[in-house]
């Protein structure tokens, strides 16, 4: 059976970077680089919007376990990684050492969780990368997954961000037809799915600015610092189910 593209896309990325080079870098460069500083950030982040240590949090695209590592000490609830690469989830699962945290692979855009059971629902650099539809579909999901109050976050690529450009350009300028897709999204768009699911946007934290407070500097690989205030680079969207 033909597999769909962007998980052929992603299988690839997956197997050339592994035997490019050693497995903890290869899981680093794997989802973007940056392994320590990006999962330090996301994780501030859901402090910041309420992640307490006792709930339940769905990282929907764990990818290699950026998030799921900081989150080793803080999270006492469950928490369940899914991702379309088994080398990825893996290797999250290794290095977390969590045995009663759980980590398999996505089935579509399905989230195989009881309803009305998750705290949090997180997708972060997962709409970037997938079809209007399947973003939806994902949304529709996490709604069913949630506790009433409970969280969906998203981060987002949107042409009013002007940093956001270079990353249009960059595809532009890819003639591979594997490249891995990415997507950009309207806010009239997530205004309208939100109307329709139906969900409560919270809050939009725009990509441009810094919406993280910082106890401490975070340091990226190329030797920027973060400090006092930080930000992932994508936009970010904060959605809550109200019953």
């Amino acid at each position: 059976m033909k597999l769909p593209h962007f998980l052929s896309s992603y299988l690839k990325h997956s197997k050339d970077l592994l035997d490019t080079h050693d497995e903890s870098h290869a899981m680093s460069l794997a989802v973007g680089g940056d392994y320590e500083a990006v999962g330090t950030l996301e994780y501030l982040l859901l402090r910041h919007l309420g992640l307490q240590p006792d709930h339940k949090l769905v990282d929907v695209g764990c990818g290699s376990g950026r998030l799921a590592f900081q989150l080793r000490e803080f999270l006492l609830g469950e928490y369940v990684g899914i991702d379309v690469v088994p080398d990825l989830f893996r290797y999250a699962e290794r290095k977390c050492n969590r045995q009663d945290w759980h980590f398999y692979a996505a089935p579509g855009t399905t989230i195989p969780e009881p309803d009305c059971s998750a705290d949090f629902v997180t997708f972060f650099s997962v709409f970037t990368h997938l079809q209007f539809e399947e973003s939806y579909r994902y949304l529709q999901e996490a709604k069913r997954v949630l506790k009433p109050g409970g969280k969906i976050v998203f981060s987002f690529l949107e042409f009013r961000m002007p940093s956001h450009w270079n990353i249009f350009e960059a595809s532009l300028g890819d003639p591979r037809t594997d490249k891995v897709l990415n997507q950009f999204i309207d806010r009239d768009a997530i205004n309208a799915w939100a109307a329709h699911i139906p969900l409560r946007i919270d809050q939009i934290l725009d990509g441009d600015s810094a919406y993280i407070p910082l106890a401490e500097p975070v340091v990226w690989d190329d030797g920027r610092t973060m400090e006092r205030m930080g930000s992932l680079g994508q936009s970010v969207c904060c959605m809550e189910y109200e019953a």
